[in-house]
């Protein structure tokens, strides 16, 4: 056998793609809101004539104050000669009139807009986190193996947030910039070709300049979110871990650590912030010296009669118009920018593969023959990674309705047979088999309701006593009540507060380790499994909480296949078979008297922890 075969999604590299190919991923969510996105970018069109007719609107006033000859108004000579026509004051009304109604529409056109784009934003947003969580709840239990929880946390949600920022604010603003310099720039040609060069010339510095500046932004963006990640890793571990921490006193330790990574971090944000502000700068710099030259040349112009100062007037307000857009778009750039990196980040996990996979044909545990709760394990390999195999050419077979006891020292693979016939990791090599079927080719879910697990530390959900015994499955509260019972808990659910109905924390934190125990016990109870695996399930209760689940495990166990991992061998005497496994390996296997009779680890290992005992 050699490490080639295992799967090595583990160890792979993720590939970086295009700002293209990254946002081409957000274009699915964004057609979900079809036709509000279409309405947000047709408004996009009126609102910015509406913009750029105001500056016209401007200097034609100023040409008929000054009362100068309509010689270079282009297109719009006509429509000034017009004016020129009524008496100067109502001209002016006229002009007012017309600025304040395009200034009112340009502000319901945008305030509409402002509200379709974050509409869109916020779904796209909530799409993507239900997409993400759901792909991340389907993957293996290796990815899980090698990813910090804090790691995942903030891909979930600061990263989350800051890419519905592309396909919105982002995307369609810099549409909406670049439809108002566009208007703006054929406006500007159409009344004096010169002045409208100049300032379209100075267009072309900046537009490389951002790229330069967005290019080392992205970078400095993609590492503070790392070092983000980091952060919030460390800090679930330390909450997590809080007892620990105490305990060992480790508070100024850890806390060394974490201003460590938090430098780490704010250096980072740091470099964002500089390369932002040098595209701020640079733009307001550009845009002076633009209006500077429109100024020196219109002013030679008027000087020579060759330009009314009216149209001077237009051209200098032209000249902020056309560059505030261009500010806009780069901080909705740099906005879009951050949102790439985490569009990045996200793809990360979405491009994990689901290793483990219901088939297209699956067959169904009702359909067999054979009497329910058979197990076999035919030539099982099984490596965390590769080459370092903690299960080895493994073969057994457990009959139905048979008890039987794994054991073995420390490392010897017990929980890793366990994981591998839940299919929580695949096999590396060899089948396991469940009433004669291979587990690949039976669904997931019917797999995991014919087999009940218990674990040594039973989990527990923030909500109700019930709804953590049924975990979000339809029973009645008679069926719940029923499972209590059978398992000895009733009685200590009746004494809390609310009885059923009452609230625990997060972790079941307001329980005590034994009442987490026997409602992990009343979970598998109501779902009438049809093997019964315990894991070291009742290690840590006391004396009389273990007499209370010994009692229910005698009702559990009737006419079901039971597989029993326990280090305290005393618990497994009555075990019709045991198995004993060193380094994944098969060494031993009998009842216990026959292995005691035989001497060999199992009774080494008994004796031992007999005189521990005494």
């Amino acid at each position: 056998m050699t490490g080639s075969s295992l799967p090595n999604e583990e160890f792979r590299r993720p590939v970086r793609e295009t700002d293209w190919r990254l946002f081409l991923r957000l274009v699915p969510y964004g057609l979900r809101n079809g036709r509000v996105f279409l309405l947000a970018m047709l408004l996009l069109i009126p609102a910015a004539i509406a913009g750029a007719i105001q500056p016209i609107l401007i200097g034609v006033a100023i040409s008929l104050i000054k009362q100068e000859p309509p010689t270079t108004w282009g297109i719009f000579r006509q429509g000034e000669l017009g004016l020129r026509e009524l008496p100067l004051t109502t001209g002016i009304n006229i002009l007012a009139g017309t600025l304040l109604f395009t200034l009112i529409v340009r502000l319901m056109l945008d305030a509409w807009q402002g509200y379709l784009v974050q509409k869109v934003g916020q779904r796209i947003t909530a799409d993507i986190r239900d997409d993400l969580f759901h792909h991340v709840t389907s993957l293996a239990m290796r990815f899980f193996d090698r990813t910090p929880v804090g790691r995942l946390i903030t891909r979930l949600t600061s990263d989350v947030e800051a890419l519905g920022d592309v396909f919105s604010t982002g995307a369609i603003g810099i549409l909406g910039d670049l439809f108002s310099i566009i208007v703006i720039a054929v406006l500007m040609f159409l009344m004096r070709w010169q002045l409208a060069l100049l300032l379209t010339l100075m267009l072309i510095p900046v537009t490389f300049l951002i790229i330069y500046f967005q290019q080392q932004y992205r970078k400095a963006n993609y590492r503070a979110r790392e070092e983000l990640s980091a952060l919030n890793a460390m800090l679930q571990e330390n909450i997590v871990g809080i007892n620990v921490v105490q305990l060992f006193r480790r508070e100024w330790f850890n806390a060394d650590l974490f201003r460590t990574i938090n430098q780490r971090y704010i250096k980072q944000v740091d470099r964002t912030i500089i390369f932002d502000s040098a595209i701020s700068a640079t733009l307001e710099w550009i845009s002076l010296v633009a209006i500077a030259g429109v100024l020196a040349v219109g002013g030679w112009l008027v000087l020579g009669k060759q330009l009314e100062f009216g149209v001077l007037s237009t051209f200098i307000l032209f000249g902020q118009r056309l560059f505030d857009p261009l500010r806009q778009f780069a901080e909705k750039f740099t906005a879009i920018q951050a949102g790439l990196t985490a569009v990045e980040r996200v793809s990360d996990i979405l491009n994990e593969p689901i290793e483990i996979r219901d088939v297209a044909t699956p067959k169904t545990l009702l359909n067999t023959t054979n009497q329910a709760g058979e197990i076999r394990f035919e030539h099982v390999w099984f490596a965390y990674k590769p080459g370092e195999y903690v299960i080895k050419d493994l073969n057994f077979t457990i009959r139905p309705g048979e008890k039987v006891a794994l054991v073995g020292p420390t490392g010897a693979g017990k929980s890793s047979i366990i994981r591998l016939l839940t299919r929580l990791y695949e096999t590396t090599e060899g089948r396991i088999l469940v009433d004669g079927i291979d587990i690949r080719e039976l669904p997931q879910t019917e797999l995991r309701r014919h087999l009940g697990v218990i674990l040594q530390d039973g989990f527990i959900f923030a909500g109700d006593v019930k709804s953590n015994i049924t975990l979000g499955e339809t029973y009645s509260l008679e069926a719940v009540q029923a499972a209590a019972r059978n398992t000895n808990v009733a009685n200590l659910i009746e004494q809390l507060p609310q009885g059923y109905d009452t609230q625990l924390r997060e972790r079941g934190t307001n329980l005590s380790g034994g009442q987490k125990q026997l409602l992990a016990f009343a979970r598998a109870a109501i779902r009438s499994p049809s093997v019964l695996i315990l894991d070291e399930a009742t290690a840590s209760l006391d004396v009389g909480t273990e007499a209370l689940i010994q009692d229910a495990l005698e009702h559990l166990l009737v006419d079901r296949t039971a597989i029993i991992i326990a280090h305290r061998l005393s618990t497994i005497r009555n075990c019709d078979r045991i198995l004993v496994l060193k380094r994944g390996q098969l060494v031993e296997a009998g009842s216990h008297d026959e292995l005691l009779q035989t001497g060999g680890l199992y009774a080494s290992l008994y004796y031992l922890q007999m005189l521990e005992q005494n």
